[in-house]
């Protein structure tokens, strides 16, 4: 038998052990954390939209109508009227001819590779994608090969001389550097080489393009031209599950293949409904995405002023460079005493040597709130010796 508690000694050797916190009340930027307020800079609730009265009215109307439980998977009794207005209600959203509601956007990607590729064929997966990508081409069981990082000439290459089904797969944002991927020119190539290209745009979706439509929306990317299109919706949406978009045709095939829709619970319906509730308000407000990208804007020039070493990033997710993980925890851990909370992150998930604090905004936050992160930034910098190369 493995001795697992030498493996967990070695990890807190080295910096790498995870703890989880205990949350209290509703989630926003104040919240209480193991029974100590703090000033949070680390959630996906990008819009501000996860306790917002309307979806939690909208969810508590339903449940009269819905019951609570799922009860079942979506192919046996489990495929709930709410689930199939989400599910029409998110093709008209992001312009696709239908969607399928899954439960997570990991089980999402997981569902989706493993049903789209196998055995004989090649996926090409960007090297920063994220982990439920990455898991779902090991379940796959084709070929993988990953390509550089938003290297487009590599991919061309890769593609050029390898035959057979191709499936290429991106995240839509990056969720650890935040950076968008080359999505025209994922398009283009595809085309050329005759490739599925799938998209995951989990921290795009709420966010960017028009009335929050997406990565791709923003780029006018057609249905023709990104077949596949993976969402969250517990991030800007701000309520829980996730969902797959493209043509009908792929939609069905997916209610056949994807093995984390088909042997899985639905999700409750009425959260359901209360996403639907959400897209209504991600729909007209276009205030909290005019909000958010001041509060980026501001903070990018703040924190370059300090020194910090920021990552190319015009998104929500502002990662602040660190390198070892000792000093990211060191940094984190001064800003919480300090009464913020923003998480280091360190490998696996980010790569060796790159540990970071992951800075995220939600439009819930306020001037007031931006700038008390950066007077505790200014006040930490003396702990890292590491200059900024980043121009804003």
């Amino acid at each position: 038998m493995r001795d697992f508690a030498a493996e967990l000694e070695r990890r807190k050797q080295a910096g790498l052990y995870r703890t989880r916190r205990l949350i209290s009340g509703p989630q926003q930027p104040e919240l209480v954390s193991d029974g100590v307020p703090l000033l949070s800079f680390c959630s996906n609730d990008y819009l501000g939209l996860a306790s917002h009265p309307d979806i939690i009215r909208a969810a508590i109307d339903a449940m009269p109508h819905t019951g609570l439980g799922g009860a079942a998977s979506h192919l046996i009794c489990g495929h709930h009227d709410g689930h199939h207005q989400l599910e029409i209600r998110l093709a008209a959203f992001t312009g696709r001819s239908s969607a399928l509601f899954f439960s997570t956007g990991y089980m999402a990607n997981m569902g989706v590779i493993s049903a789209l590729a196998g055995r004989g064929d090649t996926i090409f997966s960007d090297r920063l994608n994220h982990a439920s990508i990455i898991d779902g081409c090991i379940l796959s069981r084709a070929r993988v090969r990953r390509y550089p990082h938003g290297d487009m000439e590599a991919l061309a290459d890769m593609l050029a001389t390898t035959g057979g089904h191709k499936l290429v797969v991106t995240d839509g944002v990056f969720s650890m550097d935040g950076d968008i991927a080359p999505l025209k020119e994922l398009a283009a190539l595809c085309r050329a080489h005759d490739a599925l290209l799938v998209v995951d745009d989990a921290h795009g979706v709420g966010v960017l393009g028009p009335q929050g439509r997406g990565s791709i929306a923003e780029l006018g990317l057609s249905e023709e031209d990104v077949p596949i299109l993976i969402g969250t919706l517990g991030k800007a949406v701000g309520t829980s599950g996730a969902f797959v978009a493209g043509p009908k045709l792929l939609m069905d095939y997916l209610v056949q293949k994807a093995r984390t829709y088909i042997y899985t619970t639905a999700m409750p319906p009425a959260i359901a409904l209360a996403t639907c509730a959400s897209l209504d308000l991600i729909e007209k407000e276009d205030s909290r995405r005019s909000h958010l990208r001041a509060l980026i804007r501001a903070f990018r020039l703040g924190a370059s002023a300090l020194g910090y070493e920021l990552m190319p990033s015009r998104t929500p997710i502002q990662p602040i460079m660190v390198g070892d993980n000792w000093s990211a925890l060191a940094l984190s851990q001064a800003l919480e005493q300090k009464g913020l909370m923003v998480t280091a992150i360190r490998p696996p998930t980010v790569p060796d040597g790159e540990a970071r604090l992951r800075v995220t905004f939600s439009a819930a936050h306020s001037i007031a709130d931006l700038e008390k992160l950066l007077t505790a930034l200014a006040e930490c910098r003396p702990l890292l010796k590491r200059p900024s190369a980043e121009v804003v």
